[in-house]
């Protein structure tokens, strides 16, 4: 909670003295929900994604003595930087037709450590926390996930925001459940098998309210059928409309707790590591609610 009010007060570093203690009174009376998942080595990943490993290279028995009265343990860690629970996709994780966002050739910016161009290092430290919306599609509907390989549709947005009091505006951040999030290490035949998710018509819907990031609750963001995917929402959010992606995010308690309110809006936290040419990264994601 520390943290959250901290980073609040620096975003308000021209308000006067009284409007700071407003903010911080306020948020400290605030709800924070995590959005993460807890990730191992038995998580669900993408096929064509390096593997995730972690190991101990030094542990206590190895250290003690080195310096009185102390041990250490040191871990290293292998982790494909598209994934995490959650993860955020840098710009240039994906190209169109040899072009990344700008126009700019996907030759040009991919580089032997790492992306030369539009890495993870270039999110917005003013959008470490930014005004965000859920758009909790399975619950509008009723059930509790939608089915693999649904194809969520610009009418169900649409009428989902209508339903639950969400009126997207340009430079919001809009989340999106699916209900898939409950697979993540339960059952991960599932979480891994076909998915539901937005389409192209509604990726196109979604960049032309000209968001700042959208995310769901999946292994892939857009919907992927039993036929399989060209990824189309990815080439359109990330290479043609520069709008970042967030994938294997955690909604059930967000869910819960916007279903008891009137309004499915809230305060988004992410904080990516700035690790230079990384073309995504696992972050910590939580909600602010009054």
């Amino acid at each position: 909670m520390k943290y959250i009010l901290l980073l609040a007060a620096l975003m308000f570093t021209h308000s006067g003295l009284g409007a700071q203690a407003k903010l911080l009174e306020s948020l400290s009376k605030a709800r924070v929900i995590e959005l993460n998942h807890v990730w191992d080595h038995n998580s669900p990943l993408l096929s064509f994604n390096p593997p995730y490993a972690l190991a101990l290279m030094d542990n206590h028995q190895d250290t003690q003595g080195m310096i009185p009265e102390l041990s250490f343990a040191a871990d290293i860690m292998y982790f494909s930087g598209q994934h995490g629970a959650p993860n955020l996709d840098a710009i240039g994780h994906i190209g169109h037709n040899g072009q990344a966002y700008g126009g700019i050739s996907t030759d040009a910016i991919d580089g032997a450590r790492g992306l030369k161009k539009l890495g993870i290092e270039q999110y917005p430290r003013e959008r470490l926390l930014n005004r965000a919306a859920l758009l909790d599609v399975a619950r509008f509907k009723g059930v509790s996930h939608l089915p693999g390989g649904y194809e969520i549709t610009v009418k169900d947005l649409q009428d989902t925001a209508k339903a639950q009091q969400v009126r997207i505006k340009a430079g919001m951040s809009v989340l999106i459940r699916t209900g898939f999030g409950q697979f993540f290490n339960t059952d991960n035949a599932t979480y891994l098998g076909p998915r539901p998710g937005p389409g192209q018509s509604a990726a196109q819907w979604l960049a032309q309210q000209h968001v700042f990031l959208a995310g769901a609750d999946q292994l892939s963001f857009e919907v992927v059928p039993e036929s399989g995917t060209r990824f189309p929402a990815h080439r359109i959010l990330l290479a043609q409309h520069g709008i970042y992606i967030v994938e294997n995010l955690n909604l059930e308690a967000l869910s819960e707790a916007l279903a008891k309110g009137k309004s499915n809006e809230f305060m988004l936290v992410l904080n990516p590591p700035r690790v230079r040419g990384a073309t995504g990264m696992a972050v910590n994601a939580f909600a602010i609610l009054p």
